[in-house]
C-alpha cells in the first residue's frame, strides 16, 4: 500500500532536482553570454573628454607672425689687410749707423727710421760744390765781357753820355725860362733843344754798344761756359739726393709689422728693411659667389665679424667688386673698409664678412623654426597655426626671403597668427596644444633646432 506513494514522492524529487540543475545552466549560460558580450564591446568604448585630452595636448612654444622688414644675408670669410702696407728698402748700399727696435712701433709720416753711413757721398758732395761755385764765376766773367778794358770803355762811354744828357737838359731849361722872359731869341732856344736831343741819343748808343758786347762777345765761350755751370749744378743736386737717402723716413703713419735688418748690419740697395701698415683702416678682403656679388654695388653696408674677437660685430662699406672672377671656384673678391680706432683688427687676420643680397620691407616674417620645408632648398612648405580653441593647424605657405633665424611668407598667412616655434615637427594636424608664448631670453633658434632633434614627436606621444 506503501509503495505507491513512495514512489510518487520519489519522482517528485527527482523533477524538483532537475529543473534546478537546468535554471543553474541556463544562468551560467546567460553570464558567460554577458561576459562574452562585455569583452566584445569593450575595444569600441570612447574615451571620456579628460581620457581624450590627457592623450592628446602637446605643449609647444608659439609665436606672431608679425610684419617688418628682412633681408637676405651673405656670409664670406675673408683676411684683413692694412689700407696701406709697403716694404721699406734701402736705395744705396751702406752701414746702419743709426736704427732701433721698431717692431710693433706706431710711426707718423716722414720720421726717421734708420741712418746709413754716408760720409763717402758727403765727401763727394762737398767736391761738386766747390766745382759749381768756380762753374759759376767762370759764367759771370764770360757773360761780363771777354776783354776787360772793352767793358771799362763801355761803362767810362755810358757815364759820359748820361752826364752829357743831364748838362744838355739843364742848359735847356734855362734857355726856355729866358725866353718866356723874353730874354733870349727864338734861334739860342732851338740851338740849345738840338744839343739835348744830340746827348740823348748819344747815351742811348753807348747803352746798346754796351748790351751788344755783353751779349754777342766770344758766343762759343759763353754756351761752354753755361754748360759747364749746368752740369756742375746737376752733379751737386744727383749728390744730395744719394745723400738724401741715406736718412730712411717713413712714406706714412703707420705700424711697423716686421724688422727684417738691425743696426751695425750693411744694406744693400733694395734689400728690405721693415714693413709698415696703416691699420687705422682696414680692408677685409673676401672671396662670395658670383651669383651673390652680381647683386653688391659699392657703397653698401657690409658687417664685419673679426674671428679673433669673439661676439664683436662692426659696420663698413663695400669699397670695391671686382670685375674678374675665380675660375675655378667661380669666386669674385669684395672689400670692405672698416674704420679701426685704436688698432683692434690685426692684419692678416680672418675675419667673416656679412652682406645683404635682398631686402623687402613691410612683409610677413616667421621664425625659421616654425617653417617645415617640403624639400631643404624648396620655396614652400608648413606651418602649424594655433586658433582661439588652442588647435594647431596645419597650412601651407610660400616661402620668400631667408635668413638665419627668420623667413618671409609670400602666401598663406596674413600677419597675425600664432604659430608654433618648437614642438611642430611632426606634429598632427588638429592637435590640441598648450602654448607658451616666445621670449627674447629664449635660446637661439639654432639651439633649439638642436633640442627639437631629441625630444619625441607627437606621433611617439600617441
Amino acid at each position: 500500500m506503501n509503495e505507491p506513494g513512495t514512489t510518487r514522492s520519489s519522482w517528485r524529487e527527482h523533477i524538483t532536482a532537475t529543473r534546478r540543475r537546468r535554471g543553474w545552466l541556463v544562468i551560467g549560460a546567460a553570464a558567460v553570454l554577458l561576459i562574452l558580450l562585455a569583452v566584445w564591446l569593450w575595444p569600441s568604448k570612447k574615451p571620456s573628454a579628460s581620457e581624450e585630452e590627457a592623450i592628446i595636448v602637446v605643449s609647444v612654444r608659439v609665436a606672431k607672425a608679425e610684419r617688418e622688414s628682412i633681408s637676405s644675408e651673405v656670409t664670406a670669410l675673408g683676411t684683413i689687410f692694412p689700407l696701406q702696407e709697403a716694404t721699406v728698402s734701402a736705395k744705396i748700399a751702406g752701414q746702419i749707423k743709426q736704427m732701433a727696435l721698431l717692431r710693433n712701433k706706431a710711426v707718423g709720416a716722414g720720421e726717421v727710421l734708420a741712418v746709413l753711413e754716408s760720409r763717402d757721398i758727403q765727401a763727394q758732395r762737398a767736391e761738386a760744390a766747390a766745382a759749381a761755385q768756380e762753374a759759376r764765376a767762370n759764367f759771370r766773367n764770360v757773360t761780363g765781357g771777354a776783354i776787360p778794358q772793352t767793358a771799362a770803355q763801355d761803362e767810362k762811354a755810358l757815364r759820359d753820355a748820361r752826364a752829357n744828357v743831364a748838362n744838355a737838359r739843364s742848359v735847356y731849361e734855362r734857355r726856355l725860362r729866358l725866353y718866356e722872359q723874353g730874354g733870349i731869341s727864338k734861334k739860342d732856344l732851338d740851338a740849345s733843344q738840338l744839343t739835348l736831343t744830340t746827348a740823348e741819343n748819344d747815351l742811348r748808343l753807348a747803352e746798346a754798344t754796351a748790351r751788344l758786347h755783353a751779349t754777342t762777345m766770344s758766343p762759343n765761350d759763353r754756351t761752354a761756359a753755361e754748360a759747364r755751370l749746368r752740369q756742375a749744378e746737376d752733379r751737386l743736386a744727383a749728390l744730395d739726393t744719394q745723400l738724401s737717402y741715406a736718412t730712411i723716413r717713413a712714406p706714412f703713419s703707420g705700424v711697423i709689422s716686421e724688422q727684417f735688418q738691425f743696426q751695425g748690419e750693411f744694406a744693400s740697395p733694395g734689400g728690405k728693411l721693415l714693413t709698415i701698415g696703416d691699420v687705422s683702416e682696414v680692408i677685409v678682403k673676401a672671396p662670395v659667389a658670383d651669383t651673390v656679388a652680381a647683386q653688391l654695388e659699392v657703397g653698401d653696408s657690409a658687417k664685419v665679424l673679426p674671428q679673433d674677437l669673439p661676439g664683436e660685430e662692426m659696420t663698413g662699406s663695400i669699397s670695391l667688386v671686382s670685375k674678374s672672377s675665380d675660375p675655378q671656384n667661380r669666386t669674385v673678391e669684395v672689400w670692405v673698409n672698416i674704420k679701426n680706432p685704436g688698432g683692434r683688427l690685426r692684419a692678416h687676420s680672418a675675419a667673416k664678412i656679412v652682406v645683404s643680397t635682398q631686402s623687402a620691407a613691410d612683409v610677413i616674417v616667421v621664425p625659421a623654426a616654425a617653417v617645415t620645408l617640403d624639400a631643404a632648398n624648396a620655396s614652400e612648405g608648413k606651418v602649424m597655426v594655433v586658433d582661439e580653441k588652442s588647435i594647431a593647424n596645419e597650412t601651407k605657405v610660400t616661402v620668400g626671403i631667408r635668413t638665419k633665424d627668420k623667413m618671409e611668407i609670400t602666401s598663406g598667412l596674413q600677419g597675425g597668427e600664432t604659430i608654433v616655434i618648437e614642438g611642430n615637427y611632426a606634429l598632427p594636424d588638429g592637435t590640441k596644444v598648450e602654448a607658451t608664448e616666445a621670449s627674447q631670453g629664449d635660446e637661439s633658434e639654432e639651439k633649439k633646432g638642436d633640442k627639437e632633434d631629441k625630444k619625441p614627436n607627437a606621433g611617439d606621444k600617441q
